[in-house]
């Protein structure tokens, strides 16, 4: 097989660092450019595939000039909510290319996600508290965005959570109508608490990251392969791999390949607490 060449932008980053990382790792990708801050957009030209890895106000940008240019296109930058995916949808179909957005490549943080979103038509109240070390420059996190836009996706028979005195601003922000609390502190990589509660009960899901490099080099290489043969929008590693946990709403994924498939997962922590 070709070995597809990868332009990675904000490759210097803490993220961009890891993808480097596991592309120099593959035999079937290599990094043939990596954009920075000051870089020409001009420099994707001679790549097979685009990797983003950069600020959510620069993405919008690359993704558009991937797409401009023919080039499938891997986002793993933060902020990319729904909305801002139907912007470009018409454009990566108008151009017959492929884009693969993943808001967090640890397989942990994905099925947390998926069973708050199994879960959530049990909950009148759900909301969701994301911490990340104090550099995060957006909040709330993708992740968070991710989880809030699936459970009210599988909550679209039920209606809306409830979530009281919603004007208050320490309520959190509102997305699909779920609250999040966003905390941006040292000592801390990344953790996402899902507390969903009804009469007399409570149920959290807690996802930690320990070790980034770790948790996220598996989901990595599974979206580097999707994303170079994709066509059209594909949203989440979820919609790539199989992880067991149907959700309303959302369409079963392809299962993994042997060479995809990961026996365990390193470098974070999950757990599920009731009360």
């Amino acid at each position: 097989m070709t070995t597809t060449r990868v332009a990675l932008v904000g490759g210097t980053g803490k993220l961009g660092g890891i993808i480097r990382a596991v592309i120099d790792d593959s035999n079937d990708f290599e990094v043939v450019s990596v954009l920075g801050s000051s870089s020409s957009l001009d420099e994707l030209d001679s790549a097979d595939l685009v990797v983003d890895a950069s600020t959510p106000a620069v993405s919008i940008d690359v993704v558009r000039a991937a797409v401009e240019r023919g080039i499938n296109v891997l986002v793993g930058t933060s902020g990319w909510s729904s909305q801002r995916i139907a912007l470009v949808r018409p454009l990566v179909d108008a151009a017959g290319t492929g884009a693969v957005f993943i808001p967090n490549f640890s397989l942990g943080s994905v099925i947390g996600s998926a069973l708050a979103a199994a879960s959530a038509s049990f909950f009148p109240s759900i909301e969701i508290v994301e911490t990340h070390r104090e550099t995060k420059v957006d909040s709330p996190s993708g992740t968070a965005v991710r989880t809030a836009e699936l459970i009210a996706a599988a909550r679209a028979e039920v209606g809306p959570v409830e979530s009281p005195h919603a004007d208050q601003r320490a309520r959190g922000q509102q997305v699909a109508s779920i609250p999040i609390h966003s905390l941006r502190r040292p000592g801390v990589v990344a953790r996402q608490e899902t507390i969903l509660s009804g009469p007399g009960e409570s149920l959290t899901l807690v996802h930690d990251t320990i070790d980034p490099a770790l948790a996220y080099a598996p989901g990595i290489r599974v979206a580097l392969v999707a994303a170079r043969d994709a066509r059209g929008v594909t949203v989440g590693l979820d919609s790539l791999i199989d992880i067991g946990v149907r959700v309303p709403g959302q369409t079963a994924p392809r299962a993994a390949g042997p060479a995809e498939a990961e026996g365990d997962v390193p470098g974070q922590v999950a757990r599920a607490t009731g009360a």
